[in-house]
């Protein structure tokens, strides 16, 4: 089962690239992020041509999530995540995808920092590690996937100083980074490939992308049960260069 994590910056703009990717590398499963779409406005019947079952939780503008499901129709679990009635930003979605409980997330950015928007990052990197705790206690496959925002260490960034006062970088939002992984998750990508230089993001400014001036903020943790069964995973890091594309680039595993 290939399981799959895409922020698409746009999903009406970057439809083309996304169902030409879709075509060419089949995924069972993909959670998508920054859809920037109100739900009325999310292209059903273009995702259900290619072969997708979907469910998304929408915002005009801005956020955005999504799971879409080959061959089949995601059965939704929950939308939003506790703690915080009155947070109406749309960035978590969670659904059953053939026998796999998948997490699609878009944490805050949290720039500029300090500020209103940093603190927000942390309470909801909380109310996630919150939920993400419960979730591994049930035992069951779970993957969590999306869009993090935060760059856990300093291996991977193409030069840290560079990124020193970005809300990313934080120690505070990479210890709450590390809080969840001591949970017991597994960093699916990192720990695939330990010692290699890995990005999932590249600025669209000062040709970044040509130069490999990028960043990995996209992550899978997996639980016990989806570690076990964990055989390969990467990075469509081409898709990046391609016209008209998302500034990350789809990041994904494969379980036995």
């Amino acid at each position: 089962m290939k399981i799959a994590t895409f922020n698409v910056n746009g999903i009406n703009g970057r439809l083309p690239v996304l169902l030409e990717w879709l075509e060419e590398t089949q995924p069972d499963a993909v959670c998508l992020q920054e859809l920037k779409a109100p739900d009325e406005k999310f292209p059903a019947k273009a995702i259900e041509k290619a072969g997708y079952g979907a469910i998304w939780y929408g915002q005009s503008r801005w956020n955005g999530v999504a799971i879409l499901g080959r061959d089949c129709d995601p059965v939704e679990t929950r939308r939003g995540l506790p703690g915080e009635p009155e947070d109406d930003h749309a960035r978590y979605i969670e659904a059953a995808v053939c026998g796999v409980l998948i997490g699609c997330l878009y944490a805050p950015n949290g720039n500029p920092q300090p500020g209103p928007k940093f603190d927000y990052k942390l309470r909801w990197l909380k109310r996630f590690a919150d939920h993400a705790a419960k979730l591994l206690a049930a035992d069951l496959p779970v993957v969590l996937a999306g869009d993090y925002n935060v760059i856990p260490t300093d291996f991977d960034v193409y030069k840290p100083e560079r990124w020193a006062d970005d809300a990313l970088m934080q120690p505070e939002a990479r210890a709450a980074f590390e809080a969840i992984l001591a949970q017991g998750w597994t960093d699916a990508i990192r720990h695939l490939h330990p010692d290699e230089r890995i990005y999932t993001f590249w600025d669209y400014w000062r040709n970044a992308f040509a130069r490999d001036a990028g960043i990995r903020i996209d992550h899978l943790l997996l639980s016990d049960e989806a570690a076990a069964r964990l055989e390969s995973g990467g990075v469509d890091r081409d898709v990046r260069g391609r016209e008209g594309t998302s500034d990350h680039a789809p990041t994904w595993v494969v379980l036995r």
